[in-house]
């Protein structure tokens, strides 16, 4: 709405996956969206669970042709810049080479692990809380143990994944790696800062390493941006031609992201250790962790793309263009103003119905009496449900 600019220059490439994955994916995402949250007592429950089935289908395929779309912006290829009316516009001349450009694999692989491992979280989370509150519903207690198998697998590839990813980003953004790593100097043997804390109030919004208080792990930012050179050099910000990104949002967001990402690796083997000991239904703290932990997940995902999209800038198109230059001529601050506010407004009002409807699909849909009383092998206490 507010970058006609861009528009205009990258439509023919930047239009395409999108109009792509509202036909293929939209469409289908919305149709068994419907007959899942609203058609549970006019169906069968094969075709409610097919329906379930289709609209993971359809994110799946939203995801595919936004992520081409956004990754296409991070690393452009499979183009030529033309000039039609005058102005220099985006030509697709290869259609493989830009949809699958060299960071859209990444991305997906990366996005849609965390999606998951969100989902997981916040499975395991709830189920947590059930399973607290009231030990012997097996409903609960099935869904906790498939969604802290799903964390098992998650959490530690997220990390795994992301390790390798970091690299890719240093060969192919390397003013945005420096600006996760606050490297404003060119140095070899650089160290990754595991835990930074500021030590004055202007750390907060300018992060020179020196200022603050941290726990490095030496070597292991060259380590991460060459593939294995605990001595390779990482340039620094002050000496890229390109302009710096915000250092401070990327900085910190960087850290949250990858301080969550470990908790919830402590977290899975936490809970994996005691499953594995029968003492899952019988660790109260780790209920507690799991339960405030659970829309954590939907924060680190939020974090990610802040890191994805502020890392960039000033480019709205990798080398292309800037966001500056792709914003609609004569747009007044007044007018990205009331945008912004509307924005806000219409995904605040879909955020408050999304928990509503979810909250009531959990509250109508799932069992909540406890099963009939039984001891827990792997605890040192007979279980028994309550009368209520």
């Amino acid at each position: 709405t507010n970058f006609a600019a861009f528009s205009t220059t990258a439509g023919e490439l930047f239009g395409g996956p999108l109009a792509l994955e509202g036909m293929m994916a939209f469409m289908l995402e919305a149709t068994f969206l419907g007959i899942f949250v609203f058609g549970r007592e006019r169906v069968s429950d094969r075709l409610y669970m097919i329906s379930s089935v289709f609209v993971g289908l359809g994110t799946w395929l939203s995801a595919i042709w936004i992520l081409i779309a956004n990754s296409w912006m991070q690393t452009p290829r499979g183009y030529e810049m033309v000039t039609e009316n005058g102005q220099p516009v985006v030509m697709l001349v290869d259609p493989i080479a830009a949809y699958a450009n060299p960071r859209f694999p990444w991305m997906f692989v990366h996005m849609q692990n965390a999606a998951v491992l969100s989902v997981a979280l916040f499975m395991t989370g709830v189920a947590a809380y059930y399973v607290w509150t009231n030990r012997d519903t097996e409903f609960w207690r099935k869904t906790m143990k498939i969604g802290l198998a799903v964390l098992l697998v998650t959490a530690p590839l997220q990390a795994i994944h992301g390790d390798a990813y970091g690299r890719h980003v240093s060969e192919t953004q390397p003013q945005k790696f420096a600006a996760m790593e606050a490297q404003y100097e060119t140095d070899s043997g650089v160290g990754l800062k595991l835990l930074a804390v500021p030590t004055e109030i202007e750390d907060i919004t300018d992060p020179h390493a020196e200022d603050l208080f941290v726990i490095e792990v030496p070597f292991v930012a060259s380590l991460l941006a060459s593939g294995g050179d605990p001595g390779a050099t990482i340039t620094g910000l002050n000496d890229m031609e390109s302009e710096a990104p915000p250092v401070a949002i990327v900085f910190w967001a960087f850290r949250a992201m990858v301080g969550l990402g470990f908790w919830f690796i402590l977290l899975a083997f936490w809970g994996g250790y005691r499953w594995l000991r029968g003492e899952l239904f019988e660790d109260d703290l780790l209920a507690k962790a799991l339960v405030g932990s659970s829309v954590l997940g939907i924060l680190t995902v939020e974090l990610g793309w802040i890191v994805t999209e502020v890392g960039r800038q000033p480019w709205v198109i990798q080398g292309i263009m800037k966001t500056s230059d792709g914003v609609s001529p004569g747009l007044t601050g007044t007018e990205a103003f009331i945008t912004l506010a509307g924005f806000v407004g219409v995904y605040t009002g879909l955020l408050v119905l999304y928990w509503y409807v979810v909250i009531r699909l959990i509250r109508e849909e799932a069992p909540t009496a406890p099963a009939a009383p039984r001891t827990d092998t792997g605890g040192s206490r007979e279980v028994v449900p309550s009368d209520d």
